[in-house]
């Protein structure tokens, strides 16, 4: 095998399907699944470590000598500064606990589109660019762990050689169990409590977000991306969006998830209705539902995340994003959109996740 892949996060939404499409080159690639709790992914070798000590980093990737790192992991703070201080150290010491080796030929690292629209202490405020966003645009000026993250990747770039890449995805749609910003899921669980309870399938969102374009990102089109760009030399030390290809408006897509769980959507209503109020007491109604059906999480909790869905569906402004620059250089991937949400839905049916 002549490349080695270093997955750091491997448990995560971008991390599973990353080494999925990696693992679908068995005569390519040598796959290290790096995570605090690894989970099990036919084809890659488990690492167990802990990002936040260099102790703990140094003794599990002693042995391991990656031609590619993908960072895509990250630990939610309560402010941003905090934010900046934690994740910023995280890349820090996997970069530094790899440079002996003097392996690794190229680094990914997964972002997002808070790139354009600020973190969350400042989340769609001030000026921001106009859309659809492009790479060009640049950073807005407010402190941001995303930048901090992308900093520590250029400086030890700079420092030891190797080449770079940075992928900022729209909402990702996929499946990991517990993750923190999981819409797919969250709406599928939505959806499925709607279904058993007669609960009406309400858009959680604003106008704005109900009436505008806008467009997400599979994961598993994010890990072809990824692979792309690492194995690309004209994609050497760029900056990339990388979304579906599609865009729609919430008004048709609404229709269309609630067409797939055979159930009608509600009218748009007449104020927010976020998720976090309409599920705050639906735990119980999902624990008789899992109960019911077998299901492999009865606990509402580690499969939903009505926040990051609320944030996303509520943005008072319009969010679309420019893929031309990939383009350009040869990545003609397409996922249409309504395409990935059946498919993920397929998939937790498939896995009991969903009744």
């Amino acid at each position: 095998m002549s490349k080695t892949a270093l997955i750091v996060g491997a448990s995560g939404i971008v991390g599973r399907n990353l080494a999925t499409e990696l693992a679908a080159q068995p005569n390519e690639w040598k796959i290290f699944g790096l995570a605090r709790k690894p989970v099990s992914i036919d084809g890659v070798e488990p690492v167990a470590a802990d990002l936040t000590s260099t102790d703990s980093l140094r003794s599990a990737l002693d042995r391991i000598r990656p031609t590619h790192v993908f960072l895509s992991t990250w630990m939610r703070q309560p402010t941003e500064a905090e934010n900046i201080r934690v994740n910023s150290a995280l890349v820090r010491n996997l970069l530094d606990a790899i440079r002996p080796h003097a392996s690794v030929e190229h680094v990914a690292l997964v972002t997002g589109l808070k790139h354009y629209l600020g973190p969350f202490e400042a989340y769609g405020k001030g000026t921001l660019p106009a859309t659809p966003f492009r790479e060009e645009q640049g950073r807005l000026n407010v402190e941001n762990f995303y930048y901090a993250q992308e900093d520590e990747v250029f400086a030890a770039a700079d420092r030891d050689g190797f080449g770079w890449s940075v992928h900022r995805p729209h909402t990702i749609i996929g499946w990991a169990h517990g993750n923190a910003m999981n819409m797919g899921v969250t709406l599928a669980v939505y959806a499925s409590i709607g279904r058993a309870t007669g609960r009406p399938f309400v858009f959680p969102g604003s106008a704005v977000q109900w009436n505008s374009l806008t467009d997400m990102t599979d994961a598993r089109l994010l890990g072809r991306h990824l692979i792309w760009a690492s194995t690309t030399p004209a994609a050497r030390n760029q900056d990339f969006n990388i979304v579906n290809g599609d865009v729609f408006r919430w008004s048709w897509m609404w229709q269309r998830l609630a067409q797939w769980f055979n159930i009608e959507p509600a009218p748009f209503p007449d104020k927010v209705s976020p998720l976090e109020i309409q599920l705050a007491d639906a735990a119980p109604v999902w624990e008789q539902i899992a109960t019911r059906h077998d299901l492999i999480e009865p606990k509402l909790n580690s499969l939903v995340s009505p926040w990051h869905t609320d944030a996303d569906l509520g943005r008072p402004i319009e969010v679309v994003t420019d893929m031309s620059k990939s383009r350009r250089l040869g990545f003609l991937d397409y996922v249409p959109t309504d395409d990935s949400f059946f498919a993920l839905f397929r998939h937790l049916r498939n896995q009991r996740v969903i009744p």
